[in-house]
């Protein structure tokens, strides 16, 4: 193999991100404001998706204020966290530019009902060694359901009885019928 290319296998992503054209995604990228980083959610359609391997990435369009915001995001970015699926598009084309040109709810693209939508999420390397030093119980104790005492007669005992007689007023036609009786 090409040194480059191996290079480059070293950089892609390890979990897949199923991405299509049309699909309404959240993407959480990273950013960094002098010494503090933050992370940014921007959501939007994915009008077009670029390229293959190393340099493959993705535009996002949304509606902000009334302007319309495109940004493109590399798919194996590490300053891209995650990226969540809304909802599944329904689309016949490639490349949805035709979207640009449309306002309120025309620039929605229909939804796939029948699709699945799973949330993969993305682990980036620095997370993988903080797992390692979480210490993790090995067993869980269970409480037996006799020992265990309900919300439900806790305020039973402190809630007070009040008993009051209430008076129901019968109804006309049922008085009639007991004069008509006697």
């Amino acid at each position: 193999m090409d040194k480059v290319k191996a290079i480059e296998n070293e950089q892609l992503r390890k979990d897949e991100l199923v991405l299509n054209v049309g699909d309404t995604v959240k993407v959480y990228n990273k950013i960094k404001e002098g010494n503090k980083e933050r992370t940014q959610v921007f959501e939007g359609t994915i009008i077009k998706k670029q390229r293959g391997g190393s340099n493959e990435t993705f535009t996002v369009r949304r509606v902000a204020y009334g302007t319309g915001v495109e940004k493109t995001f590399p798919v194996h970015s590490p300053r891209v966290e995650k990226v969540e699926v809304v909802r599944r598009g329904k689309v016949r084309r490639a490349k949805l530019y035709y979207l640009r040109d449309r306002v309120g709810k025309a620039s929605k693209t229909k939804e796939d009902i029948g699709a699945k939508i799973e949330t993969k999420h993305i682990v980036l390397k620095e997370d993988l060694t903080d797992s390692k030093e979480l210490e993790v119980p090995e067993s869980v104790e269970e409480v037996p359901q006799e020992e265990a005492p309900l919300a439900t007669e806790e305020v039973k005992e402190e809630a007070p009885v009040v008993e009051e007689k209430v008076e129901v007023a019968e109804e006309p036609a049922a008085e009639e019928a007991k004069k008509d009786e006697e």
